[in-house]
């Protein structure tokens, strides 16, 4: 996935790339968008929204349906073609090449498989001024890191306005950490991806170091370690998918995570992933005390039925301290719930 120098893309005269990420509650501003954009876009556009990993993969018909313009689901290697849709399959990334799309299954980006970053920040190292982004509805901060990052490679931003969408957090997070170009409702979408279409673009500018090798991680043709590949400082916090070491990474004034076998979260995404972890350590614990107070209260009644009365309630209390001890790690499971739904977990993309 070689990224191209500024002078490969003095072909594209507009902004011809538009690339567009959602979650919860961003299918019907998309088809409301797709609903409006003619057959004649001179434009390619590329979707990303999260999914369960099983997910019959429908979006590219529905798509199709709503318009003009045809949508189909990606595969590696298509030529990126004006006047078309393409959407990322179930459980892979989509990623943007400088004339072609990659699909890929690269590590898990903010917990998700498609994620909106790294097609985003594809995009941005690939296609620098070329790119329109476009925010949806959703969850947690998935899509701003890849924001900020067509930003700095002379993209423009437009985010749906929170107050028109459904879930708002994640068009609110990346108004709150990028500069945006434009925030508009889900009908005012259209006019203004046409307006740019059509207008010239800017002068490409060089993708910085970091963004093309986060692009080339995302594609699985890196994999960093951080004495070779500094995105950031060492942080004393591990990986909650696979315990590796994380590199703290800045972009402006958002921190993100990423470990040296390519998963990557913000703030956010890194204490819900926690959360998790906590949790399935906790049900294993659980299990344990369980099991421990079965077993002990098992060697009791052996013991009673031999008639050593005195071993069988020594084994008796030690099964009541393994019962109070899964009682307490219960009520530790009811508060991780709570953290949980506060951490506003969208639980809608897949694992893997």
């Amino acid at each position: 996935m070689k990224v191209a120098s500024p002078s490969e893309h003095e072909r594209a005269a507009n902004r011809d790339v538009i690339v567009v990420g959602g979650s919860a509650g961003s299918i019907e501003p998309l088809r409301a968008l797709v609903r409006q954009l003619p057959a004649e876009l001179p434009a390619a556009i590329l979707v990303t929204i999260h999914r369960h990993r099983d997910s019959r993969g429908l979006l590219a018909e529905i798509l199709s349906a709503e318009g003009t313009l045809p949508a189909v689901m990606a595969e590696e290697g298509q030529p990126l073609e004006h006047g078309r849709i393409y959407v990322a399959p179930p459980d892979r990334h989509l990623l943007a090449g400088r004339d072609h799309v990659h699909v890929r299954r690269g590590p898990l980006e903010n917990l998700s498989r498609p994620a909106i970053d790294p097609l985003f920040r594809s995009a941005a190292a690939h296609c620098s001024t070329r790119v329109i982004g476009v925010l949806l509805s959703g969850m947690l901060d998935d899509g701003t890191a890849g924001l900020w990052a067509i930003k700095r490679c002379g993209g423009v931003a437009l985010v749906q306005d929170p107050r028109d969408a459904a879930y708002p957090e994640m068009p609110r997070n990346a108004l709150v950490k990028v500069e945006v170009d434009h925030v508009l409702s889900a009908r005012e979408l259209a006019p203004v991806l046409i307006r740019l279409t059509h207008a010239r673009r800017p002068t490409p500018v060089k993708v910085p170091e970091e963004i093309r090798l986060e692009a080339l991680i995302a594609a699985q043709e890196l994999f960093v370690m951080p004495d070779q590949h500094p995105l950031g400082s060492l942080s004393p916090l591990t990986c909650p998918e696979c315990d590796g070491s994380l590199q703290e990474i800045r972009d402006g004034n958002l921190i993100r995570y990423r470990c040296h076998t390519g998963h990557g979260f913000t703030l956010d995404t890194l204490q819900l992933a926690s959360l998790e972890a906590w949790e399935r350590t906790l049900y294993g614990g659980l299990r344990t005390q369980q099991q421990r107070a079965m077993v002990v209260r098992r060697l009791a009644e052996a013991a009673r039925e031999q008639g050593q009365a005195q071993s069988a309630e020594h084994l008796e209390r030690r099964a009541l301290d393994y019962e109070e001890g899964a009682e307490v790690i219960r009520q530790l499971l009811a508060d991780g719930r709570d953290a949980r739904s506060e951490a506003g977990a969208d639980t809608s993309a897949g694992r893997a």
